[in-house]
């Protein structure tokens, strides 16, 4: 599932495509919107939050999309037709530019004014642009909400701090010493692991691929995740893997069992 790193890269693609030009083409590919017709209307903003997309439309409406576990966006030239592909959801085009949505795990129409329904539910958004201690705080007091959950569950909890996946759980919990089961009552501070979080999203969005380690060559990207039963990059201990519940289902986490001891 794409993080929030990758949706707000996305957001800002689309954005540059689109915003400020109307729409030459709009095309849904799902049965309960396919004849909704949007040509003519300019596209006023693209925003994420957290790993949510909106795409705000003249006359009041809101494109939203949520990727899930396939879904991408493709951003070519305008001109040609767009690909017989049984896996395309939207077509979104202009003078200028075609925008291709495929696999799109949640495709709607929604009043603009009614966005408060998608975002409102969403903990704070690691990449708002204004973040704030008073933000910082708030993911702080949802996390602690259920002390006696696992760590690696509350932080893929969308609905308590927004932008966090797979990747970046496992990666945060190994850089701040943390076992993926480690109750939240715990975890001594948990402000250095929200703040930790927002670094590394903030450091990997303006590219495609997480880099956590700092090292850009292929395979050393990451300390821990994927690379169960491979030597830690610290301590030399074989990595694990388990599943661990989150919000969107069971995920695979990786975790060194000597540098994140089990409290």
């Amino acid at each position: 599932m794409p993080e929030g790193d990758v949706v707000w890269l996305t957001a800002r693609r689309l954005r540059e495509a689109l915003a400020g030009r109307p729409l030459a083409r709009a095309d849904f590919r799902v049965p309960r919107l396919a004849t909704t017709d949007l040509r003519g209307r300019t596209v006023e903003a693209v925003l994420s939050r957290g790993k949510h997309l909106l795409i705000r439309v003249e006359g009041g409406l809101t494109i939203h999309v949520h990727l899930l576990m396939d879904g991408r966006w493709r951003v070519r030239e305008a001109g040609p037709p767009p690909p017989r592909d049984h896996r395309l959801r939207l077509v979104l085009e202009n003078a200028e530019w075609q925008a291709l949505g495929f696999s799109l795990g949640i495709l709607e129409l929604v009043p603009t004014a009614e966005e408060s329904r998608i975002v409102d539910r969403l903990g704070p958004d690691l990449l708002d642009p204004g973040w704030s201690p008073a933000l910082a705080a708030e993911a702080v007091r949802r996390l602690s909400a259920d002390p006696d959950r696992p760590i690696g569950e509350a932080l893929l909890d969308q609905g308590l701090l927004a932008g966090i996946g797979n990747v970046y759980k496992a990666e945060i919990l190994f850089l701040r010493g943390l076992d993926p089961w480690t109750p939240v009552r715990a975890v001594l501070d948990l402000d250095a692991v929200v703040a930790l979080a927002r670094r590394l999203l903030n450091a990997n969005k303006e590219r495609h691929g997480h880099i956590t380690t700092g090292d850009r060559r292929p395979g050393r990207e990451h300390w821990v995740y994927g690379r169960a039963g491979r030597a830690c990059r610290r301590c030399g201990t074989r990595i694990r893997r388990a599943g661990q519940p989150s919000d969107a289902g069971d995920r695979t986490t990786f975790w060194c069992p000597r540098c994140q001891p089990r409290h």
